[in-house]
């Protein structure tokens, strides 16, 4: 399977989320981008387990974002994604952190930056496909239907 980088996008109302060792962390409404790798083995396909835990909410969470995507209040709208070998996570998390807030050290165990995830008040799609175009990638788009999430969204 190609390898690559990809960006998920999330819908919710204002809630609160017990996210693993971080704790109790409040989310505002609206729109979060969780930036991540897909270098590993499977590259890619790794979007199709993040697909299946939305879609299923009843796995149990092992990564940060495992937290939000098994959470019936958060929706899986869409994903943006592109092929790579190189490792440009981190720079596009960088980038994308330019044009607003995160979520001080949400998924970013395994390196040093602020955070993977990211809050937008409104849908977020142009600033991501000019974010991966800025690192010189070509990115897709997945969409994604999750059920319905709960709450007002």
């Amino acid at each position: 399977m190609d390898k690559g980088i990809y960006c998920l996008v999330l819908k919710n109302p204002a809630c609160t989320v017990q996210i693993g060792a971080l704790g109790n962390l409040a989310f505002a409404a609206g729109w979060h981008c969780y930036i991540g790798s897909a270098l590993g083995p499977g590259g890619l396909l790794r979007l199709e387990r993040h697909m299946r835990l939305a879609e299923h909410r009843d796995k149990r969470s092992k990564w940060h974002i495992d937290y939000l995507l098994t959470d019936p209040r958060f929706r899986l709208e869409y994903a943006v994604y592109a092929q790579t070998q190189e490792r440009l996570e981190c720079r596009l998390a960088a980038a994308l952190a330019r044009g607003g807030p995160g979520v001080e050290r949400f998924g970013c165990s395994d390196c040093n930056c602020p955070s993977h995830l990211l809050y937008r008040s409104k849908d977020p799609k142009d600033e991501i496909v000019v974010a991966f175009s800025g690192l010189g990638l070509s990115s897709r788009i997945k969409t994604i239907i999750t059920p319905k999430a709960k709450g007002n969204v």
